[in-house]
């Protein structure tokens, strides 16, 4: 389906849970959140539904997100359900990865197809302090299962943050040299904690790739499949690639193809905006899915041009990321 603007929205972002087993620095506060009731959210069941319709006006692409999706209960089900819907092509998953290795083959035979891991640094001190927690080893173990398994093309979602990471960049870049991978660098974002966010830690796209170029050689541009709002380059010689993802310098709202369901049924348009529909009253009573198929056209339609995130999150958008979808 064509939003106001013209862009084929074939892409949910599904958000299955707020909950998360980290708390990284510019996401979550370190007290926790209060989660949505168990009431509230949406069932596995409801789920697989609003994305059978959402297909039967265009969906072809699905992505399970959270907070972190794996901590939701039956998960594997859920990835189970959405391959039966023939129209859906392609499911992926993002996660932090702390908890993908043991359930790894399991996804892969209930039909996910790709997979993407949240990295930020790989010095197992530094990857403790941003995500307050996380073990680092556990990181890179389930990262060797999804090469293992071939879940291709593989990602690595990583945010520079200048003065905690930047010095890594390289690193990563090298692990794209050796590996199949595909590293993701994602400028630093005014959403979640933003005591954490500061603009003096914002490092650009094109300061990155820069960099990059000083060692390796970035061949033509290209794209993979999911690739969305990257930018992927070729690491010449290498096995993988190097992506760049300038939400902040130059937004991709021109060719975003997407919008997102929250944990509790509500549908967003925008990751920046604010207006959401609330999915689950028709849900809940709809004999029919008619109403359904309308408020998911009525959200598409009013899609906005682009987003304005350099002027900050808002002291009024309430939503963070982890309760959004990431």
């Amino acid at each position: 389906m064509l939003d106001g603007q013209g862009r084929e929205i074939n892409y949910l972002r599904v958000s299955v849970t707020d909950r998360c087993n980290l708390r990284c620095q510019y996401c979550m506060p370190e007290t926790g959140i209060s989660y949505v009731g168990h009431n509230d959210i949406l069932s596995l069941e409801e789920i697989a539904h609003l994305v059978r319709v959402g297909a039967s006006i265009g969906i072809r692409k699905v992505r399970l997100t959270g907070g972190e999706p794996l901590v939701r209960r039956n998960i594997s089900q859920l990835v189970h359900y959405i391959n039966d819907i023939k129209e859906i092509d392609d499911i992926a998953i993002t996660t932090n990865g702390i908890l993908f290795a043991p359930l790894a083959e399991e996804l892969k035979a209930a039909g996910l197809k790709r997979v993407n891991f949240s990295l930020d640094s790989m010095v197992a001190e530094k990857y403790r302090f941003i995500t307050r927690s996380g073990d680092l080893s556990a990181v890179l173990n389930s990262i060797e299962k999804a090469l293992a398994l071939e879940l291709h093309p593989i990602k690595i979602n990583t945010v520079v943050i200048k003065g905690f990471n930047d010095n890594e960049i390289m690193d990563f870049a090298e692990l794209a040299c050796k590996y199949p991978l595909h590293i993701r660098f994602i400028e630093f974002m005014p959403i979640g904690d933003l005591l954490f966010w500061r603009r003096d830690r914002l490092m650009t796209s094109q300061e990155i790739k820069q960099r990059i170029e000083q060692e390796y050689v970035l061949e033509e541009s290209f794209k993979i499949e999911g690739s969305g709002p990257a930018n992927y380059y070729k690491i010449g010689g290498g096995m993988g690639s190097v992506g760049f993802i300038s939400p902040m310098s130059n937004h991709f709202c021109g060719r975003c193809n997407r919008i997102r369901m929250t944990a509790e049924g509500k549908l967003r348009a925008c990751l920046y905006e604010q207006g959401e529909t609330d999915l689950k009253p028709a849900l809940r009573r709809s004999t029919d899915d008619e109403e359904l198929k309308q408020l998911f056209m009525q959200t598409i339609f009013s899609k906005p041009k682009r987003h304005h995130m350099q002027s900050g999150w808002g002291e009024d958008n309430h939503r963070m990321m982890y309760q959004i979808g990431g």
